[in-house]
């Protein structure tokens, strides 16, 4: 069993879906983008700082491990987080309309323990199709990407958004199962 470091409820249902157990522990970090800092850079860091935060909290647990993850999307050096209101969520998605852009996901395991931190960090290629104005009005109005980076989600009504994926699936959603499986593998 490990301690996951994470509010996501997509990450939770990825983990349980994959037979891994855990509990949960949301550590409240600094998320800003540093200046000059690129989208894989930013995944690594936050995903660093929260196993390490989460990291009291799994020894008052008895749990050995910490998995932290963070998600972004980009499009070149922008950083597109979770849009503040619809007019924002609009504004990714014309940006996104047409183009491929890469989410970039940093996963850390944390041995409580002996403070051995193992970090990778994934990239995935997504290409949306074209959309329109009313594409956009339509799925910003249903609220669907409200909370998500880049104001979509793959696995929702989201999927009619998108052209092409080429790397992890999950990693869209917000965890790359298959990597993430095999760094808990090898902490064993």
């Amino acid at each position: 069993m490990l301690l996951l470091a994470s509010a996501s409820p997509r990450r939770r249902e990825l983990l349980l879906a994959a037979g891994v157990e855990f509990s949960l522990f949301s550590p409240q970090i600094d998320e800003a983008v540093k200046r000059g800092e690129a989208p894989k850079a930013l995944v690594r860091r936050l995903a660093e700082e929260k196993a390490r935060a989460a990291s009291e909290e799994a020894r008052r647990l008895g749990l050995r491990h910490v998995l932290a993850a963070d998600t972004v999307v980009a499009l070149g050096r922008v950083i597109l987080n979770k849009p503040k209101d619809a007019a924002d969520a609009t504004r990714m998605m014309r940006l996104l309309s047409a183009k491929t852009h890469h989410v970039f996901t940093g996963c850390s395991l944390l041995d409580a323990k002996s403070a051995k931190q193992r970090t990778i960090v994934v990239a995935t290629q997504v290409r949306f199709r074209k959309l329109s104005r009313e594409d956009v009005a339509r799925y910003v109005a249903g609220g669907e990407g409200a909370d998500k980076a880049g104001a979509y989600a793959i696995q929702g009504e989201g999927a009619a958004l998108i052209a092409d994926v080429h790397g992890s699936y999950t990693n869209v959603i917000g965890l790359p199962v298959a990597e993430v499986l095999a760094l808990i593998g090898g902490a064993k």
